[in-house]
């Protein structure tokens, strides 16, 4: 018989956290969040608290763990849309149907009690966690900063009624075969015609000095109206920070700036940690953190975590820039290639970015809705 039991007790917060790790201890493909990273969103001063209403639960067979799922109000969002929507996320499950249909019993009750009157995900506390169920590219690595699932989740919730509402897809990006220099000769015809420049630093740290107010207000700005975005708030920046001075090599960053030293355009490349954290999952055990120092002093595989244009300038011509430094990355470091996290496929600035290289998209997510 399958009970829910909400998480209440340290124990019932570990079984939460390891359950995926059990249940994906033998898939090449997952890649678990930092370990550290998920007990902190049961701590009082989680950076969440303040903008979310946040339940756990977890599903038994007798005494084992079957399946966990949380669910969230993000109320930034619903204000700011205007919406009475519930996310859910951490959605995990054995391949049952009753198990799945279970748990978001629980977390739709949970949310009509609290006037919520449609379901949507899987989405996190915000744009910065892991977003969309991967409904192709089941046998693709997944990056540090998305979440793999097996085969069988979407046509779980599927079952259950959800509906497509957007989809993400992601790409490798390898240098084109034949590069004629065309692409870094329109970078600089555009930058010159528009006067601008790119930002200098001494290292990450001086970075975040001279440009991490005008960073931060050009991503709410560039992400303004994408779907599921919230508005930075100073945890969420500290917490940003934080990650930019663990993983972040300042050669894989660039911010340009117009005459007026105004940022226009920022794009963050992350060295890809993906396996030095699965084999200790997500735990920054000695071995893995030498793992992981040596992923970020020689990356084979670069992640393209941020990139976020004034609006202003969206139809100047700036995107060849960037086009232009990740050339330049994958050239003058020898990295093997670039990987896109999740670009909306709705997103047409985005997903024409990347035809100037050789593309091979190799995954896609989705995010479900439902009316409850």
């Amino acid at each position: 018989m399958i009970t829910i039991r909400e998480v209440t007790t340290k124990k019932e917060q570990k079984q939460f956290i390891d359950f995926p790790l059990e249940l994906y201890k033998s898939c090449p493909y997952f890649v678990p969040p930092l370990y550290g990273d998920e007990k902190g969103m049961f701590k009082k001063g989680f950076i969440y608290n303040d903008c979310c209403d946040i339940v756990n639960y977890l599903a038994y067979d007798g005494d084992r763990v079957v399946g966990r799922i949380q669910g969230i109000i993000q109320k930034a969002s619903n204000e700011k849309r205007n919406e009475k929507r519930v996310r859910f996320t951490r959605f995990d499950a054995v391949n049952n149907k009753e198990v799945a249909a279970k748990l978001f019993d629980a977390v739709e009750s949970w949310a009509k009690d609290k006037g919520m009157d449609t379901i949507v995900g899987p989405l996190g506390f915000s744009d910065l966690e892991r977003e969309g169920m991967l409904v192709d590219g089941f046998d693709q690595l997944s990056t540090f900063e998305t979440q793999y699932n097996y085969d069988y989740y979407p046509k779980l919730v599927e079952g259950l009624g959800f509906e497509k509402e957007v989809d993400w897809t992601e790409s490798k990006l390898y240098l084109p075969d034949e590069d004629d220099g065309s692409v870094q000769k329109m970078a600089d015809f555009v930058m010159k015609r528009y006067n601008l420049r790119f930002g200098e630093a001494k290292d990450i740290n001086d970075f975040i000095d001279k440009y991490g107010v005008d960073f931060f207000h050009l991503i709410d700005l560039g992400y303004e109206r994408l779907y599921g975005t919230v508005p930075f708030t100073e945890a969420m920046k500290n917490e940003i920070i934080k990650s930019f001075k663990l993983i972040v090599d300042l050669k894989h960053v660039a911010i340009i700036l117009d005459e007026n030293d105004k940022a226009v355009c920022i794009g963050v490349c992350f060295p890809s940690i993906a396996k030095a954290v699965q084999k200790s999952n997500g735990k920054l055990t000695p071995a893995a953190l030498a793992r992981l120092l040596k992923a970020i002093k020689n990356p084979r595989v670069i992640d393209l975590g941020l990139i976020a244009v004034d609006p202003a300038y969206l139809n100047r011509g700036i995107s060849v820039a960037v086009s232009a430094e990740v050339m330049k990355m994958l050239r003058d470091d020898g990295i093997e290639y670039a990987e896109t996290n999740p670009n909306l496929e709705l997103n047409a600035a985005i997903q024409n970015q990347w035809k100037r290289f050789k593309e091979v998209k190799h995954k896609r997510r989705r995010a479900y809705v439902k009316k409850i």
